[in-house]
């Protein structure tokens, strides 16, 4: 199958996106509208591109926090979560599960509430006028520390937001382990938020093992280095704990895998891992989740029935209601049937 006939009728299944970073979804139009106030410079596009040349996952992050850094006004912010809603009709996402970080923008002196304000407005606008859920993971960060990260939690204590569902360790993960982090992710549980963790991204097994037995999460972000560790990938199928797999993501990255043929996520398929399959940050890898899904059915052998499992996982893996996810998963079956019955 073609790619332009295999995206149009995937566009058309319904899709769970369960790693996506809000301020990656920014556009370089607006990236360079925000950077240009400081340095002229950025009003050429091709100035705001050569910031994308990033090949480790910490050079990534620089610039990604130098960009968190320019944003000084909350009309910053509506420009930004205004690029939510193209990004999920594009690729025909019903529900997801985005993450934002706040620690850059609260250090900078910009109000946590204002900004969640502004989120939670665009929020409900898409879901009253598109039908598509939108949830919200506020990284803690590891970039920035334990008090950092207690703070973060504070605030979503604070600001008691129905739309914010659970909390999630984003940053360097070279910044130390998890166990750091365990008093904050246990406070967290007890008051009933969900809890995620980037881990074995750019660090080895033993930091999915950390995320999992200090920081009692409920998936894991990445999580591709559970590869080289057996029995981790035994209690991850026994568990069945999710990984939100991000394969162009990883690639950028460069720490464990450097070709998509050669990326980890069709092993830790067949092992019996429950997959997902997600774009991490759009805007800064160039990729969306349609063409995720391509890459997995023309460079990786998965079938379009591994791919309709996958796209199940999604949905299965989300922080939704059971019920919630029968409806999703019927639906998904039933465009299925409609749209891919019959083709290979």
């Amino acid at each position: 199958m073609e790619k332009d006939k295999f995206t149009t009728l995937l566009k058309k299944i319904p899709k769970a996106e369960i790693h996506l970073h809000s301020e990656a979804l920014i556009s370089k139009k607006t990236i360079s509208k925000i950077l240009s106030r400081k340095d002229p410079k950025y009003r050429n596009i091709a100035e705001v591109e050569k910031l994308f040349s990033y090949n480790n996952l910490t050079d990534f992050i620089k610039v990604f926090l130098s960009i968190q850094s320019a944003f000084k006004e909350i009309s910053d912010f509506k420009e930004l979560f205004s690029n939510i809603l193209p990004y999920l009709k594009r690729n025909g996402i019903e529900y997801t599960e985005i993450f934002f970080a706040p620690s850059n923008f609260v250090r900078n002196g910009i109000c946590f509430e204002d900004i969640m304000n502004v989120l939670i407005n665009e929020i409900e606008h898409i879901k009253k006028y598109e039908k598509i859920k939108i949830k919200v993971i506020i990284d803690v960060s590891r970039t920035f520390g334990l008090e950092n990260a207690k703070k973060n939690l504070d605030y979503v204590i604070k600001c008691k937001c129905k739309n914010i569902i659970g909390i999630g360790l984003g940053g360097d993960e070279k910044k130390g382990s998890a166990r750091v982090f365990e008093d904050v992710f246990k406070k967290a549980k007890k008051l009933g938020y969900h809890r995620v963790a980037h881990a074995g991204e750019d660090v080895g097994p033993q930091s999915v093992w950390d995320a999992i037995n200090y920081l009692d999460v409920e998936r894991i972000g990445h999580g591709i280095s559970s590869v080289k560790d057996k029995k981790l990938i035994k209690y991850l199928v026994e568990k069945q704990i999710p990984l939100e797999i991000c394969p162009t993501s990883n690639i950028f990255t460069g720490r464990f895998v450097k070709k998509i043929e050669k990326h980890p996520v069709k092993k830790l398929f067949t092992e019996g891992v429950m997959v997902t399959l997600n774009t991490d940050d759009p805007a800064f890898f160039n990729i969306e989740l349609l063409d995720e899904y391509w890459n997995l059915y023309s460079k990786l052998d998965f079938s379009l029935e591994d791919i309709k499992k996958i796209i199940i996982n999604g949905f299965k893996a989300s922080f939704m209601t059971n019920d919630n996810k029968k409806i999703y998963i019927k639906k998904v079956e039933d465009a299925w049937k409609k749209y891919f019955s019959g083709l290979k």
